[in-house]
Parts: structure tokens; C-alpha cells; sequence
């Protein structure tokens, strides 16, 4: 019999049809009634929920947003070009979906999971839900390590713990990303993977930011999710939830994640933007109604998990941006209440070099010292007190008189504690490092030196302290009194000579 006998290709049509799945199959389908702007009213979907994935008939997606009594307000993920008024709908019986799993890291991605970077499809080794229940109380754990940001003015003054949701707001062009970015480049040697939303920002803004993590070696262990301003309002809209998706599969699997939400500023505008095409009603500054809830539900996913369930973390660094400083301003007032703090950027102190320009009056972390390094807490201990206290007593001291002995000497030992707070950005400083500066800082080493000099001391701080076997993976376990003297005593062989 040769291969092109019908016999034997009857043979092979028969079995196919034996393997093929014999069945009814439910597809409920509706129609568009009208489209604009990103939004399709759609008709003929009764059994449509809240959240649900839709498909259109030219394949494009899109998920209910809005449930009227005779039709459904559908959010595109896709080019409104390709969909026209009675084009039939689908209803998938699903919601919207990303791909998670350790298979994303070092990967740029839309918010639905395609990626961006030209590398190829993603073999993801599953898909969840964007939008999932928070952690019940009974499955939380209390917030008690430290999240190390490298950044000095941030670990001793403001402690973040992993779990912690820690708001960082302030005027645009502050250095809020900066910061954010910072914090993800010191988790490049350690146990905590990151993931990085750019909600509607600039696509030169974003570009920055890919390459800042891959120069330094932190991409690897990032995902990258990019919601451009030229993208839909609904991928914009959905980027956050994606991205805590993602994360919570990194802690849920017993991991330690961060995730960066920059900024819920314009998330918060494009559920505005939905909303009005949607005929919500407007409250607020035409936000509707349900905003908090919104942010409220996003980061309530952010904590860490029970010993029981793994005792994986994830900690949340939302961006906001602020108009003029106005932190009672609707959106920057609702995050403050949701999340555990907040650090604060002052365009003044910007202006005047003071990098990372964080006000240290108005910022808090409410988590407290608890979360705290040991080795930092004891060294940083008034740190922050003795700080504010020189803030007003230099702008007392500004309108004139001679100060005493006494305040001159607590001038100096301020402006020496404002230098050693002033940080390079992209270059996180390691605990020893931070507990080294701290430590010469409170025992007066530093008075009376100039902002160039302590600079040099920072830079060469590292190498002196390697050198000394003073550093390392087990510097918080060694250290003692006698470490802290030796500390000095490396700090004092890099201070300049005193002038004669």
C-alpha cells in the first residue's frame, strides 16, 4: 500500500476524528454598540462580570470595566482602529490573566505579558489573575527585617522593612525615581528580586531606567513592565496589577520581592480618564468615587506572609508627584493613608544640591526602628533628633548674632551630618559602609570638614574597610564595641591631615 493510498488516508481521518473532543460548546457573544477613546460600549453580554477578559472580533482584548442594565463598558488593551460599531464581542468566561513565574526576570514586558525587548516569546510557568485578594490577617506575618536601600538618609533615618509599603512623593523632577531606582540596584547581590512599573512615562524616561539596571547588573534580577503614554488608557490602568501579579508569585514561592509602582499619580489619572468616558460620576477633582479603593486594594497585596505559608515578602514603593509641594493634594493625601510612610522630596533642597533631597521634617516611616539593622539602629540612635534640632537652630542663627561656643560646635557637627547624608545616585552604599559614615559622624570626626572631603571619605571608605576585614557578609553578626573602635580607627586613616 503506498503512502497516497485513500485507503490509508481514510485510515488516519477516522482516528483523528475518534481523538477529537465530541461536545456542545457554549459561546456567548455580543456586539459593539459604539466605540471612542479607548472604551467600547458593548450590547447582548447579560452574563458578563466585572473584570472579565472580552475578545473582538478582530482579535483584539479587552476586559469589563463598567456593568450597566442594557450594556457593559469594555476597556481596549488594543489599537481602537481594528474595532468598529457591530463587531461582534466574546466573552471568555475568564479574567484577565499575566504571565508569572522566574522566567520574566531580566525581561521587558507590556502589561499583558508580551514582551518588549525583542528577545523572544516568554515560557511562563503560569498565569494569574491581575486583580487577587490581599493577604487575610491570619496569613500575615509582622514586619520585622530590614529592606536595605543603600541609600544613608533612608536607612537611618527611615527605616523600610520588607512588607512595607512606603510611599515616596514629591514635585516633579525631584529625584523620586532616582531613589526608587537606587533601592533596586542594591538588591543586585541579594536575596530580593524587583520588579519596576513605569506607568506612562516618558519613553526616554523609561530607556534611562533599562539601562542604568543593565550597566549596573541589577536587570537581571528585575522585571521591567512598560506602560507607555502612548499606549491605551487601559493597559495604563492595568500595568500596577500586573506587576504586583508578578511579584506576589515571587514571594508567594516562599522569595523576597520589591516592587516600584511609578507613579500611581498618572494611574490614578487614567482611571479618571476611564471613568468620565464611562459616564461614572465625577467627585474630587473629577476622580470618581471609588479611587482610595482603588490604590487601597492594590497595595494591600504588599506584606509579608506567615511562617506557615513560606514567610515570603513583598515590599511596595509607590511614586507620587506632587503640584507645588501640596501634600494634601486628593491623590497624594489618599496614599499617604494607605501606606506606611512616606518619604518626602523637596523641591528646595533639590535645587540647593542636597541629593537625595529628602525633607526630613515631613517624612516618616511608621513601621519604626524595629525593621531596623541592629548595627545602624545603635550608631543612628539620635541621629535624626540632633539633625532637626541643627535645621532650626541654622535658621535662627541666620538672622544674625554670634553664637557661643557650644552652638558653633553644634553647627558643625549638623552641617558634617547634611554632607555624609548628600548620596551620588546609582551608587548604593553597603550596611558597613553606611554604619562606618554614621559612626564617624556622631563621634565628631567629620566637623568642620568640607562636603568635598567627606565625598572622598565616602568614596574611599569602601576599599579601607575591605582591606581591615572590617566588612562582609556577616558584618552585623561580628560586630561589637571593639569592632566599632576599629571602625574609627579606619575612618581616621582616611581623614586629611590638619591644617597647621
Amino acid at each position: 500500500m503506498t503512502p497516497n493510498d485513500p485507503d490509508e488516508w481514510l485510515d488516519r481521518s477516522v482516528k483523528a476524528i475518534e481523538r477529537a473532543p465530541l461536545g456542545p460548546v457554549v459561546r456567548r457573544s455580543g456586539r459593539v454598540e459604539r466605540v471612542s477613546d479607548g472604551v467600547a460600549m458593548v450590547s447582548g453580554l447579560p452574563e458578563a462580570r466585572a473584570g472579565e477578559r472580552l475578545v473582538f472580533e478582530g482579535g483584539q482584548s479587552g476586559f469589563v470595566h463598567v456593568l450597566d442594565e442594557d450594556t457593559l463598558a469594555a476597556v481596549l488593551l488594543d489599537d481602537i482602529a481594528g474595532v468598529a460599531q457591530g463587531d461582534a464581542v466574546t466573552g471568555t468566561g475568564d479574567v484577565m490573566r499575566v504571565p508569572v513565574g522566574p522566567e520574566l526576570l531580566g525581561r521587558i514586558v507590556d502589561p499583558l505579558g508580551r514582551p518588549l525587548d525583542g528577545l523572544g516569546p516568554i515560557a511562563a510557568s503560569a498565569k494569574h489573575p491581575v486583580e487577587r485578594p490581599a493577604p487575610a490577617i491570619i496569613d500575615r506575618a509582622a514586619v520585622v527585617e530590614p529592606m536595605q536601600t543603600g541609600t544613608l538618609v533612608v536607612d537611618a533615618l527611615f527605616a523600610l522593612g520588607r512588607g512595607q509599603r512606603e510611599l515616596i512623593v514629591g514635585d516633579r523632577a525631584t529625584g523620586k525615581t532616582t531613589l526608587a531606582l537606587d533601592t533596586i540596584l542594591n538588591q543586585k547581590d541579594g536575596d530580593v528580586t524587583s520588579v519596576y512599573v513605569a506607568i506612562g512615562q516618558k519613553t526616554s524616561s523609561v530607556e534611562r531606567v533599562i539601562e542604568t539596571l543593565r550597566r549596573n547588573g541589577a536587570l537581571a534580577r528585575t522585571i521591567v513592565v512598560v506602560a507607555g503614554p502612548s499606549t491605551p488608557p487601559g493597559m495604563q490602568w492595568l500595568a500596577p496589577f500586573a506587576g504586583m501579579t508578578m511579584a506576589e508569585e515571587l514571594r508567594d514561592t516562599g522569595g523576597h520581592a520589591l516592587i516600584v509602582l511609578d507613579d500611581l499619580t498618572r494611574h490614578a489619572a487614567s482611571h479618571r480618564e476611564l471613568a468620565l468616558l464611562t459616564r461614572q460620576t465625577p467627585g474630587r477633582e473629577a476622580y470618581p468615587g471609588d479611587v482610595f479603593y482603588l490604590h487601597a486594594r492594590l497595595l494591600e497585596r504588599a506584606a509579608r506572609l506567615s511562617d506557615k505559608l513560606g514567610s515570603g515578602t513583598l515590599t511596595a514603593l509607590p511614586v507620587a508627584e506632587t503640584d507645588a509641594g501640596n501634600l494634601a493634594a486628593f491623590i497624594p493625601t489618599n496614599l499617604i493613608s494607605i501606606t506606611d510612610g512616606q518619604i518626602v522630596l523637596d523641591t528646595k533642597l533639590f535645587n540647593r544640591g542636597q541629593k537625595p533631597a529628602v525633607d526630613v521634617g515631613t517624612s516618616v516611616s511608621r513601621v519604626g526602628g524595629k525593621t531596623q539593622a541592629h548595627s545602624l539602629r545603635d550608631a543612628a540612635e539620635s541621629m535624626r533628633l540632633d539633625y532637626a534640632q541643627f535645621l532650626e537652630l541654622e535658621i535662627f542663627t541666620r538672622f544674625g548674632g554670634m553664637p557661643d561656643t557650644r552652638v558653633k560646635a553644634q553647627l558643625a557637627r549638623g552641617r558634617a551630618v547634611r554632607a555624609v547624608l548628600a548620596q551620588v545616585q546609582h551608587a548604593p552604599l553597603r550596611l558597613a559602609d553606611e554604619v562606618a559614615l554614621v559612626l564617624a559622624v556622631q563621634a565628631g570626626l567629620l566637623d568642620g570638614l568640607e562636603p568635598a572631603q567627606i565625598d572622598a571619605l565616602r568614596d574611599a571608605l569602601p576599599g579601607a574597610l575591605d582591606a581591615s576585614s572590617l566588612s562582609g557578609a556577616d558584618f552585623s553578626a561580628k560586630l561589637s564595641e571593639g569592632l566599632h573602635d576599629q571602625i574609627l580607627q579606619c575612618v581616621k586613616g582616611l581623614l586629611p591631615e590638619p591644617s597647621k
